[in-house]
């Protein structure tokens, strides 16, 4: 692989990566990257997990003026999770450059708040289409200094219904920009966005490199199985108890199905969560919260939810029915079996499956077999959850680090370190895995004494 190195990158940037443990350039990484560095446009079509962040953030903040509190790049992406991300890892990536202000602009939150941050000047923005644009509207925000133009994810943008919002914010910067669009696919809709946002726009493709045979093998087991007769919450609660994964996520293809099959899975004993668009932004986020850290055992979501959130270890991905299209296939399965972990993926098919069914076999080398449910197993378990969730009315705003939180937790030896889990902190919010036994135990040390001179509320999620 090439290596960072070779680039033109400011010994800031690279000292950045270095500290972060790169140094050598995914297949992404070393196509778009020199197109980037010298200002083209580029149309690049990657999947989640190919580095594709790292690579139009190194670009925007090689040319940053970080004397000019003016936004210099927006970056747009389809959800507030998503978004999140990005904004974090180009946090990191900036450590080394000093006094980057990279802000935040989604729903969930009070525009009064985001209004008061960009009044106080921003660098970089990173934010979601609608709010991004609410914010345009209301003339909170000024992008006449703005360099740099991203569409992370635009293929599920445009799913989405964000079309509109994208060309009327594309129509509020500068015509003197360079515009970086990533995309997994590249359907009609996403030749026609770059066209109008960028025509002059280079396309690339980490596949074109062969760049999957530079990444750690998948190692994947998919199985499909015939649903029949049998009820489909029944159907995935057999699957869960035959094989018992430390975690699964459910993909649904509705909001209703999600919520009927994550009520029959809490019925059957299961620690179960749902994600879908019927939740508000708060609930989502601290779903994934217990999710991550091991509150919950099952996720049941909707695509479009689940889009851009970041699960390192994932058992076992279970469709109900066959997803809309082969690349959300792709994309529902390739949540497991990550970084060469062993996975398994599980297809629910129905009779209104077949059609979809025989498109994917297409691209299989050999011919799909389905198989009938396994037989109940009675002495099987559901899944219940080791751990519970805290959440700590205190974060990063107020100095709070996760071993302020374990100390808290662990001075009067009751609760030891492997009692708590992982910690997770927000601007002004912590939250805290503690095994289920010792909850009350953690609630009460956390809720009877100071963190650091200050107190803060602990309740449980």
């Amino acid at each position: 692989m090439s290596e960072f190195s070779n680039l033109p990158l400011p010994t800031t940037l690279l000292s950045s990566l270095a500290d972060a443990g790169f140094t050598s350039m995914t297949p992404i990484q070393a196509q778009s990257l020199p197109l980037i560095l010298q200002g083209q446009d580029v149309l690049a079509q990657a999947a989640t997990g190919s580095g594709k962040t790292a690579a139009f953030a190194l670009g925007l903040l090689a040319k940053l003026q970080v004397s000019s509190f003016a936004p210099q790049a927006l970056v747009l992406c389809p959800t507030r999770e998503l978004a999140e991300q990005v904004a974090e890892a180009i946090r990191v990536l900036a450590r080394g450059i000093g006094n980057v202000k990279v802000l935040t602009l989604c729903g969930g939150v009070p525009m009064r708040i985001q209004i008061g941050s960009l009044q106080h000047g921003a660098h970089v923005l990173v934010g979601t289409p609608g709010r991004v644009l609410d914010l345009l509207q209301q003339n909170e925000l000024k992008l006449a200094a703005l360099q740099t133009l991203v569409l992370d994810e635009a293929d599920r943008m445009l799913e989405m219904g964000f079309a509109d919002q994208l060309h009327a914010i594309v129509a509020a910067v500068p015509d003197q920009r360079q515009t970086l669009l990533f995309s997994a696919t590249y359907p009609t809709g996403i030749a026609r966005l770059s066209k109008r946002v960028a025509p002059a726009a280079q396309r690339i493709s980490a596949e074109a490199s062969g760049g999957a045979a530079d990444q750690p093998a998948a190692k994947i087991t998919q199985r499909f199985y015939q649903l029949a007769d049998t009820a489909k919450g029944q159907a995935v609660n057999t699957l869960l108890l035959a094989l018992q994964p430390a975690n699964c996520m459910v993909f649904c293809n509705t909001k209703a199905e999600a919520q009927g099959i994550a009520a029959d899975l809490k019925a059957k004993g299961h620690s179960v969560l749902e994600l879908h668009g019927d939740l508000e932004q708060k609930d989502r986020d601290q779903a994934m919260v217990q999710f991550i850290n091991g509150s919950a055992r099952v996720l049941v979501a909707t695509d479009v939810a689940a889009r851009g959130l970041d699960i390192a270890e994932l058992d076992l991905v279970i469709s109900v029915h066959m997803a809309h299209d082969l690349d959300t296939h792709t994309h529902r399965i390739g949540r497991t079996g990550r970084a060469g972990a062993e996975g398994q993926a599980v297809s629910l098919v129905g009779p209104q499956d077949d059609y979809k069914l025989r498109l994917l076999e297409d691209t299989m080398a050999t011919p799909l077999q389905l198989q009938a449910l396994p037989a109940p197993v009675a002495a099987a378990k559901p899944l219940k959850a080791d751990f519970v969730t805290i959440q700590l009315s205190g974060g990063k705003k107020d100095k709070l680090r996760p071993g302020d939180i374990v100390g808290a937790l662990t001075r009067d030896g009751v609760l030891g370190v492997n009692d708590i889990g992982k910690i997770k902190l927000q601007p002004t919010w912590s939250f805290v895995a503690v095994r289920v036994p010792l909850l009350k135990h953690a609630l009460a040390l956390l809720n009877a004494d100071k963190i650091k001179g200050k107190r803060f509320r602990a309740l449980k999620l």
